[in-house]
């Protein structure tokens, strides 16, 4: 981040009056007068040491910013890519990534935060792990003046600086309106993320908008709607299993993401209904587009990974720089300001259209799928 020039001493402290030449004399007064003997003009030193300090100030200008990126797990596939992404993105602006990731620990991440900070950072992006927690690593870094972007995950009731997402309320919708308009009257299940994580509330809601009006007419019915534990496929597997035991009427099953919904589909094959039931997810894991093309998973959602850690990368470089970040053209209130936010919108990946989403984009290989 470019430091201001302390006006106590360095080169706004080199001044041209006579007064101030009057003083190095009776400190110096042997070797200004060496120097006088020897022709040189006190003027050309002023001049000679202000080329010295400019030379140094724009030295340190030039250091390379340290934007630190604090994550919460690895343990589910995309956010391997977000890490590699956002590395890379900020490597190609400049800049030096420092990566942590928690492990889904909150308190541990708080103490990577203050690593972090140790280590010189100048901006923070932070995954949360936990939504509330999280507002503790804000307060921390704002006690060392360093600002704080929440990436993919919304940090709540804090003082948060920037938010960069995808629209997930969006996202929910786009899950239900494609489930609902191959089968308007059903049984449906939800199964949502953890309650740590903002999103899986935003998703639920976009969910609802949809289901909603046609649970007010009679043609959908919720017989189950659960927030996990954590955002794993065994969660869902635990979720719809013990509903199915109990149960066979079911037509619909939208997940929080693929992980979760490859658990649904474990259960389902216990039951024998995989294939019979419709199913969505999000995140465009390789093995969700290979469950689509077996016809065991409808839909997943393509979020625009590597746009995303662009936009983060980007905005973390001009913050170190002085600079306000571009294109934060929205605002989202996290429950205690209007937070300034960048959100990318989602597009739905069908069998008729992995091609044209996915592979097209590079974000999975056709082999990787297919073979």
């Amino acid at each position: 981040m470019k430091r201001a020039v302390n006006s106590s001493k360095g080169v706004n402290n080199i001044t041209h009056n006579d007064n101030e030449i009057e003083d190095v004399t009776m400190v110096t007064p042997i070797c200004f007068d060496a120097l006088k003997n020897k022709g040189i003009v006190i003027k050309d030193i002023v001049i000679a040491l202000t080329w010295i300090m400019m030379i140094f100030v724009i030295v340190g200008c030039n250091t390379k910013p340290k934007v630190g990126f604090l994550m919460d797990s690895l343990e589910i596939e995309r956010w391997n890519k977000d890490k590699a992404l956002f590395i890379e993105k900020v490597q190609d602006l400049g800049g030096i990534p420092l990566v942590e990731v928690a492990d889904s620990d909150a308190d541990k991440q708080l103490q990577q935060a203050q690593k972090l900070i140790d280590e010189g950072v100048e901006v923070l992006v932070v995954v949360p792990v936990d939504l509330e927690k999280a507002g503790e690593i804000v307060k921390l870094a704002h006690q060392n003046y360093i600002p704080v972007i929440s990436y993919d995950r919304l940090i709540k009731d804090c003082n948060l600086d920037y938010y960069i997402s995808t629209d997930n309320i969006n996202i929910g919708e786009l899950q239900a309106n494609y489930l609902t308009k191959i089968s308007p009257i059903g049984n449906y299940i939800l199964v949502s993320g953890p309650t740590s994580d903002y999103n899986a509330y935003l998703l639920h809601l976009g969910w609802m908008n949809v289901l909603q009006p046609l649970i007010d007419k009679g043609d959908v019915n919720i017989v189950l709607d659960e927030f996990s534990q954590f955002w794993l496929p065994d969660e869902a597997y635990r979720i719809v299993g013990n509903y199915l035991k109990e149960n066979n009427d079911v037509d619909a099953i939208i997940c929080g993401n693929d992980a979760l919904a490859s658990g649904a589909i474990a259960a389902l094959k216990e039951h024998q209904k995989n294939g019979g039931v419709l199913l969505a997810g999000q995140d465009a894991d390789i093995q969700a587009v290979r469950n689509i093309v077996a016809g065991d998973q409808t839909i997943t959602i393509y979020k625009p990974i590597e746009s995303l850690a662009f936009a983060a990368a980007n905005a973390a470089i001009k913050i170190s720089e002085g600079e306000a970040p571009s294109n934060m053209n929205i605002t989202v209130n996290n429950g205690k300001r209007l937070v300034p936010a960048i959100l990318l919108q989602a597009s739905i990946v069908n069998s008729q259209n992995i091609k044209m989403t996915v592979i097209q984009e590079g974000y999975i290989g056709e082999k990787d799928i297919f073979n």
